[in-house]
């Protein structure tokens, strides 16, 4: 039986180039450029924004696709995410079909999860934001963090 040799290789972007996060209207703003707003009210998506200490956007990654009603986020993912860019922070981002910015229950519990599962490697979720074709909802701003 055989080892197979795991190798990870890194390469962020030129530090001048890396686009900075001050708030969550940034994120907001950052998010429509990268994903599609022509299908965010007919189905659920999950997106994990990367950042190093400095507030810089290492990436963004779309986690999963859901139906009209919610999606699924994997906890796991989202870590294995952040620990392979070599994040410090994280934004987590979901949106609702509905046009309702209201989080839901399960909105709540996930957001606990992630936090939970990254504060185990010192990651901080700085927020998590809601979206809809018209406007956002940040957990942060509104202290639910």
């Amino acid at each position: 039986m055989g080892c197979n040799e795991i190798e990870l290789h890194y390469n962020r972007t030129v530090f001048s180039e890396m686009k900075y996060i001050k708030s969550a209207e940034d994120v907001n703003k950052l998010i429509r450029t990268f994903i599609d707003t022509k299908r965010i009210d007919y189905k659920e998506f999950f997106w994990v924004l990367l950042l190093n200490y400095a507030n810089r956007v290492l990436g963004i990654s779309e986690i999963s696709v859901g139906v009209s009603t919610h999606v699924t986020a994997d906890v796991k993912e989202v870590t294995q995410l952040a620990l392979l860019t070599a994040s410090t922070q994280i934004i987590v981002i979901h949106n609702h079909p509905s046009g309702k910015l209201n989080p839901s229950k399960a909105d709540e519990n996930i957001t606990a999860k992630i936090k939970k599962a990254l504060n185990l490697f010192y990651i901080v979720l700085l927020d998590h934001l809601i979206i809809t074709s018209e406007d956002y909802f940040s957990f942060a701003d509104k202290h639910l963090l």
